[in-house]
């Protein structure tokens, strides 16, 4: 099982609000997860990110791969794998 950590759509048309969760990659985007490890909310001037740094951490080393949009919030955040 190929495990991703991405984002999952909410809110309304045109206010988008994400999630950021950890999934498998065959499942739809705002389909089931397996946990959810922070938020991210590119509508606020700056964008506004919260990011549980342990359980990401964690599950970076057990191999879950980052998409490019998370691994960027990541970054900014100071998690490195």
């Amino acid at each position: 099982m190929a495990v991703k950590i991405r984002l999952k759509r909410m809110g309304q048309k045109k206010a988008p609000f994400y999630r950021i969760v950890v999934a498998d990659s065959r499942s739809p985007r705002d389909g089931k997860f397996i946990e959810e490890i922070g938020t991210y909310d590119p509508t606020k001037d700056p964008s506004v990110y919260n990011v549980n740094e342990e359980a990401a951490k964690k599950w970076l080393q057990t191999g879950a791969q980052p998409t490019e949009t998370v691994s960027k919030l990541f970054k900014i955040a100071g998690i490195e794998k």
